[in-house]
């Protein structure tokens, strides 16, 4: 059979993967406009905690996408390589001095090995009037690494790279594509006529702090995750429907002094760079197929995968096993 993935980030790459591991045999394209530095995934912090928000077609689906991910992430952690494809355990403090709520995440509490309240002398470890929190540990991925390592294992299984930009759906040719995978992230707002997919703008910094071990999350979007080679990604901001790709030096201000407030010693770390991205964020992530037509008017059958928001790093692995058992179903039916 013969496949096309559209989009070449954490999701396109992780569909992209699935495909050749349930169908070893296959011809699979990526294609994008797009890739490694340039894509949003490579500025995304990665680390696994979804937001207790984050949405599929419904409760058992988005359970199942959380289950899957975390499987793929912590399996990946266990291998040898585990370096090269970025992906490492990590231990992580969430503070809040305003609603217990806030440090608690249904997603998580089930699933992680560890997720407890915090003792009242681990409420003192930052400055701040801390009344709740909660000690978890998770995995972390590098995501500059991960779609690295990513794109070369997809090649070195005969996968082919192209770069092009995609502007109608219909313009591949359903005999040559058996199914197209629409990982086009925020792309999907124009390629599909999706009102539903916006923007949120995301601004990190990251420093060379590497006597951070410990990851810590408190109110007002506040966030330090420590991650390889001493590089401790500082955040961070959340713009609704913003699309200013800039950096912001007003946004770089804040997040140095709201992560220095929690963590004093990060006020002699060196900045290694900065970054913008922009989630592209839908209400309900779009995990579905769908039956077109193509320019000649053949069937196409398109699956698409997305509108993860900040939660790409986090439920793709999950959101693409469940985009290629749909093809499943709609090849089984001779959809």
């Amino acid at each position: 059979m013969s496949f096309a993935v559209l989009g070449a980030g954490v999701c396109g790459l992780s569909t992209a993967l699935e495909v050749q591991n349930k169908y070893p045999n296959s011809k699979v394209s990526l294609i994008a406009e797009k890739f490694g530095r340039d894509t949003t995934s490579d500025v995304a912090a990665g680390i696994f905690r979804p937001g207790p928000s984050f949405s599929g077609p419904n409760e058992t689906v988005t359970r199942k996408w959380m289950n899957d991910s975390y499987a793929y992430w912590d399996k990946l952690r266990l291998r040898e390589d585990a370096s090269l494809s970025g992906v490492t355990q990590l231990s992580a403090y969430v503070f809040s001095s305003t609603d217990p709520s806030i440090v608690r995440n249904h997603f998580l509490e089930g699933l992680l090995p560890l997720y407890r309240p915090c003792t009242e002398e681990e409420l003192s470890i930052c400055p701040g009037d801390w009344k709740y929190g909660s000690f978890f540990t998770t995995v972390l991925t590098e995501c500059r690494l991960w779609q690295s390592w990513a794109q070369r294992k997809f090649e070195q299984n005969n996968g082919k790279v192209v770069q092009k930009q995609i502007t109608k759906l219909t313009e591949f040719n359903g005999k040559k594509y058996d199914a197209v995978f629409n990982c086009t992230g925020l792309g999907a707002q124009k390629l599909c006529n999706d009102v539903k997919v916006v923007p949120i703008r995301g601004q990190i910094i990251k420093v060379r702090a590497p006597w951070v071990k410990t990851a810590f999350y408190a109110d007002y979007d506040t966030y330090i995750l420590p991650g390889f080679g001493g590089i401790v990604t500082l955040g961070g901001t959340r713009s609704y429907e913003s699309y200013n790709m800039k950096i912001d030096k007003y946004d770089s201000l804040s997040i140095r002094e709201r992560c220095e407030a929690l963590v004093p010693s990060l006020a002699k770390a060196t900045v290694v760079r900065e970054a913008v991205g922009l989630r592209p964020y839908r209400s309900s992530v779009r995990v579905e197929h769908e039956l077109l037509k193509d320019s000649f008017g053949q069937p196409l059958r398109v699956i698409h995968n997305y509108g993860h928001g900040g939660y790409g790093v986090t439920t793709s692995p999950g959101t693409a096993a469940y985009a290629v058992h749909l093809f499943g179903e709609m090849h089984r039916s001779k959809l």
